[in-house]
């Protein structure tokens, strides 16, 4: 079961957070500040952190650089009153992995919280394994049914990235700036061509399908 702390000084939104989390299959823990937070995280290993800004003593920027510098890779969102883009700005360059704006729809957070756990399994085990495919990211290969599926290096990043964020849609633009060079002299049309030798070799693969969003670009969408 996950663990995630939950960073609140709202005493009714904290009890309230952490009660539709445990209602959901994660184990909830809450803190009023983040002072009482770092007791928490000295006893528990936390596999998620939820955090406001604006709490009393230590605010939400000064808690996730402690926690950055002890723990570079747990998932963070900030769960915030504020909206200005400075906060955001802020937040991101700190390295926070999400950020929500109160009032927050808890089904909502459930997704994100669901899609940043994904993320940090895939990170951590650096492998993406769906039905009977295998993608391993320290050897750069394709495994279908036990099988490799022979894979350029650009092949196997982009295929890579498309189902690290399911349903998600990349622009040719985004594909492009990630996995060509500044000074490629390729089109746009270069992703359709990539992307049209995926699905050849991914044709009898039933447990994903490579779906092309018309105007904008592509997305992964799982079986």
């Amino acid at each position: 079961m996950f663990q995630i702390l939950v960073v609140e000084d709202d005493r009714e939104l904290n009890r309230t957070v952490c009660a539709y989390l445990n209602q959901n299959g994660y184990q909830a823990t809450g803190c009023l500040s983040a002072v009482e937070a770092y007791d928490a995280m000295y006893g528990n290993l936390f596999d998620l952190i939820i955090s406001d800004i604006m709490m009393p003593d230590v605010d939400g920027f000064a808690f996730v650089e402690t926690v950055r510098d002890q723990n570079k890779d747990i998932p963070i969102l900030f769960m915030t009153a504020r909206d200005d883009f400075a906060a955001k700005q802020r937040g991101f360059r700190m390295g926070i992995d999400d950020y929500m704006v109160k009032p927050v729809d808890l089904e909502e957070l459930l997704l994100r919280i669901g899609a940043l756990l994904r993320r940090a399994r895939i990170a951590s085990s650096r492998k993406i394994e769906i039905g009977k495919l295998t993608l391993d990211a320290d050897e750069r290969t394709a495994y279908l049914d036990g099988a490799e599926v022979p894979l350029t290096v650009r092949e196997f990043n982009l295929l890579y990235k498309l189902l690290s964020y399911p349903k998600k849609t990349f622009t040719r633009s985004q594909l492009m700036e990630e996995f060509w060079d500044v000074d490629s002299t390729s089109s746009l049309r270069t992703v359709d061509v990539y992307m049209a030798k995926l699905r050849e070799k991914f044709a009898s693969c039933k447990d994903f399908s490579i779906v092309t969003v018309h105007g904008l670009g592509y997305k992964a969408v799982l079986s």
